[in-house]
């Protein structure tokens, strides 16, 4: 009998444990309705998340949104937000409650979304980061990021870059879609743009290396000017100096 309870046990703790949110997400119903006029991705990974959001028709981009979360009893901290700024700063407590591990539904009152998972793929850049350092002029600039921070959060063969300030709810730009990682070569299959609809469908190539925790990035930016960037895990760069 005891055998059969340790059994029990582990099989339930395994359960538990087995359901991550790290990866990428796609919001398949909304209120009951199938989405279909509009792709939104979700990505989770390490302690925090990034919403992207585009009319599928024209590839015209909706909204962005994240923050940090909490997957214990989910609650969700909101760092960005196009559609409402007031929301930055504010503690959210929707319900997350599993399908599965691959299906989830998130009720926050006035929606009740369905999501289905994209990929919990991983590999060598998987994770969130911020920028801490610049090529400028062959000179290498680290700064220390504050209010004001660019982060890109890589998960689940996803990517999201996001530009905005968490003290104003000031939002620059963000942008996302497929990557890949492999053999020091990094690349970007851009499927939305905040700035600029029409670069969806380019895909940018990079140089890149994991030096002692930091991602190096290096190549050409979209406008083909030769860049160098560093890029540092976000707990690490941002809330380790809080």
């Amino acid at each position: 009998m005891k055998s059969y309870i340790l059994i029990a046990i582990f099989l339930f703790t395994t359960g538990i444990f087995a359901q991550s949110l790290e990866g990428s997400w796609k919001l398949v119903e909304e209120n009951g309705r199938e989405i279909t006029d509009k792709e939104v991705i979700r990505i989770y990974q390490d302690g925090y998340f990034a919403e992207g959001a585009k009319k599928t028709e024209n590839n015209a981009f909706l909204w962005a949104q994240g923050g940090e979360y909490d997957s214990g009893d989910y609650t969700e901290t909101i760092d960005f937000h196009t559609m409402n700024k007031d929301l930055v700063g504010v503690d959210i407590d929707p319900k997350l409650t599993w399908e599965g591990d691959d299906r989830i539904k998130i009720n926050n009152v006035k929606e009740l979304q369905v999501w289905e998972r994209v990929s919990d793929n991983k590999n060598e850049l998987t994770g969130n980061w911020v920028i801490t350092g610049r090529q400028r002029n062959g000179e290498m600039r680290r700064s220390t990021p504050g209010d004001r921070r660019t982060i890109k959060i890589l998960a689940g063969d996803r990517f999201q870059w996001v530009a905005f300030n968490s003290a104003t709810g000031e939002f620059m730009g963000t942008g996302g879609g497929t990557y890949s990682a492999e053999n020091g070569k990094y690349t970007e299959n851009i499927q939305f743009f905040s700035r600029d609809d029409s670069r969806v469908g380019a895909s940018l190539g990079f140089d890149f290396e994991v030096k002692d925790g930091e991602w190096h990035h290096s190549g050409k930016s979209s406008k083909g000017e030769p860049m160098y960037e560093i890029w540092s895990p976000y707990a690490a760069a941002y809330l380790g100096n809080q």
